[in-house]
């Protein structure tokens, strides 16, 4: 019973101290963009090798006479997302 309160109580706490942070600023906002990106990117390269590691071993068991595996499409060269422009002052 102690463990499931101070479980409780911990997670209240936890809930309080996240809700109370301040928003990130704008350098602190563009480098968690570009992190965020950079990780997608990785994931759609690691896909891709995934790709051609699959239709190796595919090819490897492939009866003669069937259709080979589909073709794996390479991710296009990594950008780095654009910063929005800060708004004009009139």
């Amino acid at each position: 019973m102690k463990k499931i309160i101070a479980f409780t109580f911990c997670a209240l706490a936890s809930a309080v101290v996240l809700a109370a942070l301040p928003p990130l600023s704008p350098e602190l906002q563009e480098a968690a963009n570009l992190a965020k990106a950079k990780a997608a990117y990785g994931d759609r390269v690691g896909a891709y090798q995934l790709c051609q590691a699959q239709n190796r071993v595919a090819d490897k068991y492939r009866v003669s006479g069937t259709a080979a595996p589909a073709a794996c499409v390479a991710p296009p060269a990594f950008v780095a997302p654009v910063a929005a422009a800060p708004a004009a002052a009139k």
